[in-house]
């Protein structure tokens, strides 16, 4: 689990245009924690130190320490806003990620041997990602970076489902608690390959005809 850590503020000001004095004038990004028995807190922090921190995919599924007023309090980033045309980050929710609290977190899929296995490598196959992330359900020392999906001895034409997919200790897929198996990677044939294929066969023998 990587170890993530963001120094923050209590922001007393609330509203609009409070906001866009913190992010144009101060280079800092208003945001909430919420969760838990404490009530929400409303919170600023550097701009700066938060987009270097994004860049990372493991910081949306690990816990996050924010350090507020110099207290720390463990917590998972749940939304943020981003300006539509900028690089800049608008608004930040954090959860509050106690250790009896139950989170819900997207959580990335890396797929292994995708270059090498059999669907691909020796069967033609194009590999289709279905799904990018999983839903997961867990408690913080249980909350994995990202879910292996190992694709060796895949072959064309199959498809993996959440289900046949081993869901880390204490890890829940959402998805499937719901009786919803989705499908998360699959390997078919290029589109056009059949009939270029058939293109190529049927010039072949136009040239044997020509030659005879």
């Amino acid at each position: 689990m990587s170890d993530y850590r963001l120094s923050a503020q209590s922001r007393e000001e609330a509203g609009k245009g409070s906001s866009r004095r913190l992010r144009r004038l101060e280079g800092l990004v208003p945001a909430i924690v919420y969760g838990g028995k404490n009530a929400p807190k409303s919170i600023q922090l550097a701009h700066k130190d938060l987009k270097r921190a994004l860049e990372e995919e493991a910081f949306y599924s690990s816990i996050i320490t924010l350090e507020i007023d110099g207290k720390d309090e463990p917590v998972i980033l749940k939304a943020l806003q981003r300006h539509p045309a900028k690089p800049v980050v608008l608004h930040a929710d954090f959860q509050r990620a106690s250790a009896n609290t139950v989170l819900k977190v997207h959580v990335p899929v890396h797929f292994l041997n995708e270059t090498t296995c059999k669907g691909v490598k020796l069967q033609g196959g194009v590999i289709h990602h279905d799904a990018v992330e999983i839903e997961v359900s867990c408690s913080p020392k249980d909350l994995p970076e990202f879910i292996e999906v190992d694709l060796a001895d895949m072959e064309l034409d199959q498809v993996i489902h959440l289900s046949d997919i081993k869901a880390p200790k204490g890890v829940t897929f959402i998805a499937l608690a719901h009786d919803s198996d989705l499908p998360v990677v699959s390997i078919h044939k290029a589109k056009g390959a059949s009939a270029d294929s058939e293109s190529a066969a049927g010039a072949a023998e136009g040239e044997s005809e020509g030659g005879e």
